[in-house]
């Protein structure tokens, strides 16, 4: 097989190194193991993409990752500002427009569409410029964002714009908010979303997926585009990380986990189904005819 200049050495197996290549398996690789494997899976791949010259961002819900070599670390605390107002953002031209800013307050304050198009008219003529404005106005928008805003997200839309440099890490392990991590997650994910010649990590995928606004950022950051890896890396085999199309990399979890993981790749019962112990790796991937298990040991 012939693999592009993107292909990684992810497993070493008995006869043959086996790769991973976003451009002949998939741009969005799965990676399903316990203790710390899918962080170390994650850095590994980083750094093999640091190499080729690619933007890093990284989103650590577990605060193992090495915060070393980044240009940016953008930390989330419980009642800490952040500088992640999409409103405000988009006034300075680091979210592409007013209507993405005002689709993000839209999904994580369940706003209907009548009063989405206000607020972004609001917006649009100056009216509106952060979103605790946009809380504490007159307008009927208010009044259903204001039934979920609380002092976390008054704190948290607070301060200056992080900077969004080429290597980022979102450490978001001090943060036990669920709601102020997928406000985050869906935020950076609006801010990097078209960037090309990138390497994205999501660590844990299933934490970050568990809210509405977290949900909505993983459509972002999985959608295949030319010159991006994205890894979702994670401990919970949910079914929102398993129907996502791509490759998957299982490591040593559960047997029985080991078969949802199979069983979600249409990998048939019988001697397909490896069963992967510590320090191994199997990778499934499927072509429009064939499904494809390789094994091999961890190169980490």
């Amino acid at each position: 097989m012939k693999y592009s200049k993107l292909a990684i050495e992810v497993l070493k197996g008995a006869e043959q190194v086996i790769y991973y290549d976003p451009v002949y398996h998939g741009r969005t690789l799965k990676i399903f193991g316990i203790d710390n494997d899918p962080t170390k899976i994650v850095k590994y791949l980083a750094d093999k993409y640091l190499e080729k010259d690619y933007g890093i961002v990284i989103f650590d819900t577990t605060g193992d990752y090495p915060k070393e070599g980044f240009e940016s670390i953008i930390k989330i605390k419980d009642g800490k500002p952040t500088g992640l107002d999409p409103i405000k953002m988009a006034k300075e031209g680091i979210i592409d427009d007013p209507y993405t800013a005002v689709t993000i307050v839209q999904t994580i304050y369940e706003l209907d569409r009548s009063l989405t198009e206000k607020l972004y008219a609001d917006v649009l003529f100056g009216k509106i410029e952060s979103v605790p404005q946009a809380a504490s106005s007159e307008e009927k928008y208010a009044e259903v964002i204001k039934e979920s805003y609380t002092s976390l997200d008054e704190a948290f839309f607070q301060g200056s714009t992080p900077n969004f440099g080429n290597s980022i890490l979102v450490d978001l392990s001090d943060a036990h908010s669920i709601t102020i991590v997928g406000m985050a997650f869906l935020i950076v994910a609006a801010v990097v979303r078209k960037r090309r010649h990138i390497f994205i990590g999501l660590d844990d995928a299933a934490v970050l997926s568990y809210t509405p606004a977290g949900s909505a950022a993983i459509p972002l950051l999985t959608q295949p585009m030319r010159g991006r890896v994205t890894a979702l890396a994670t401990r919970y085999t949910v079914e929102s990380i398993l129907n996502i199309s791509g490759p998957t990399l299982v490591l040593y979890t559960d047997p029985d986990i080991q078969s949802l993981i199979y069983e979600s790749n249409g990998v048939p019962p019988g001697a397909m189904r490896k069963r992967v112990l510590k320090g191994e790796g199997a990778f499934i991937w499927r072509t429009p005819e064939t499904i494809n298990v390789e094994e091999g040991e961890l190169l980490i």
